[in-house]
């Protein structure tokens, strides 16, 4: 049987729907045993009522006792859900196994939709009706989405994953200030990088693997390799942990993009790759937003941004000029593509006016004055226009990504790409 659920957390009051995961990844081994890797499914990124980070959880179970499963996960989600919350709406789903078969293409493509589109409600809720499958919606069901899209992702069979393994809080130590050993997590990191990622942020300093919310989650490693991330979660340092989990999830997968040719095919809400090239010099407004214009293949422009949270990023943003040819990948919000990953594929030349060389002597010609030219003060050689030279770019053709600290959940780290072109991962 397949078990999947979504939306039991919130911003405000905590929770976290992979918390209730690991719990019952234990307490539903008492009915049978777990046959596969649990599963962590975030889902599209630019969705504006997702509780936090818009993740589902699947388990498989091998059980004889099917009806017992679904009442004590029921009776879970009832108990652990924040129902208090207006934006929290739980949704639950059982996929019987006659019934894999039958909803395998619906339910895997579903999947890959929840991941790159904006899904109403009422579409879960047809599909569930339509086949049969035993659901529970809570309040307006929004998450029945997510737990559907997560019942697809265990049918789907072969997509990229990754794995994080997630480290829970003692109930006692909810809300409070997080006691982890900063150092332990810097050393761990030297050890296990590149198998493990995004533990720490080293061109801003930061460590990133430990949250700030008021969720039960201690810390999160992620990886490719299962023994190198449960090395790494063995050397961090800190208060006692309830419990943990290793969860397979489509995490730094690039799943959420949508190859896209022209500006006039993207939506808001959506995140896409798309060649284009600068129009305009990239400026900085207050606040630290830097914004640039560019514009595809029937020259058509778009706003482009690299916020704040991107910290270094905008440094190589900044140092775009028009006409340089660009692959940019991001999210689609009010008109504005949202920058993560930034592709450069071909530089334009930047030239500047100086004063022209003398050819006696080789030095640089003065100014004769307004509107007179150039002069050699030596030479006495003269010119009547300036010289024009070209300046080195400093910036290299190649793939360039915003730092740990800003990255989304399923953007891919370059460093999980093996390439012969540039590459310029971000650490």
């Amino acid at each position: 049987m397949i078990i999947a659920f979504d939306d039991t957390d919130s911003r405000n009051t905590g929770m976290c729907t992979t918390y209730l995961g690991a719990l019952l990844f234990e307490e539903l081994q008492q009915y049978g045993p777990i046959t596969d890797d649990p599963l962590l499914i975030r889902l599209n990124p630019t969705i504006p009522y997702k509780t936090r980070g818009n993740a589902a959880v699947a388990l498989q179970i091998e059980t004889s006792k099917p009806e017992e499963v679904i009442s004590h996960v029921i009776g879970r989600v009832e108990n652990f859900a924040q129902f208090q919350d207006e934006n929290t709406n739980p949704g639950v789903v059982f996929i019987r196994p006659e019934q894999f078969e039958s909803c395998r293409t619906e339910l895997a493509n579903f999947f890959l939709e929840t991941v790159q589109q904006v899904i109403p409600i009422d579409r879960a809720k047809e599909i569930i009706a339509r086949n049969k499958i035993e659901a529970r919606g809570y309040k307006n069901g929004r998450g029945l989405i997510g737990a559907l899209a997560a019942c697809g992702a265990v049918l789907a069979g072969q997509w990229d994953y990754t794995y994080e393994l997630l480290a829970y809080r003692q109930p006692d130590n909810w809300g409070t200030l997080r006691r982890v050993n900063e150092k332990s997590i810097w050393e761990a990191d030297n050890v296990t990088y590149p198998e493990t990622w995004d533990n720490v942020d080293v061109a801003n300093n930061m460590v990133v693997c430990v949250p700030h919310s008021v969720d039960p989650v201690l810390y999160g490693i992620r990886g490719k390799n299962k023994d190198t991330i449960r090395k790494a979660a063995n050397m961090i340092l800190g208060e006692a942990i309830e419990r943990s989990l290793l969860y397979r999830t489509n995490q730094g997968t690039d799943m959420h993009l949508i190859p896209a040719s022209f500006i006039e095919d993207l939506q808001d809400l959506h995140s896409y790759t798309i060649e284009l090239k600068v129009t305009t010099v990239p400026h900085t407004i207050e606040g630290g937003h830097t914004f640039f214009k560019a514009a595809d293949k029937k020259d058509k422009n778009i706003d482009c941004a690299a916020f704040e949270p991107t910290k270094n990023f905008r440094e190589l943003v900044r140092k775009l000029i028009p006409g340089d040819l660009v692959i940019l990948s991001g999210s689609m919000k009010d008109g504005t593509l949202n920058l993560e990953k930034l592709e450069i594929k071909r530089l334009e030349p930047k030239f500047e006016l100086v004063n022209p060389t003398c050819p006696s002597c080789g030095k640089r010609m003065k100014s004769a004055g307004k509107n007179q030219g150039y002069r050699c003060r030596n030479c006495k050689t003269t010119a009547s226009e300036p010289e024009i030279i070209e300046i080195p770019r400093d910036i290299e053709i190649g793939i360039y990504e915003v730092p740990p600290c800003a990255r989304r959940h399923l953007s891919m780290p370059l460093i999980r790409k093996e390439q012969n072109s540039y590459i310029h991962p971000s650490r």
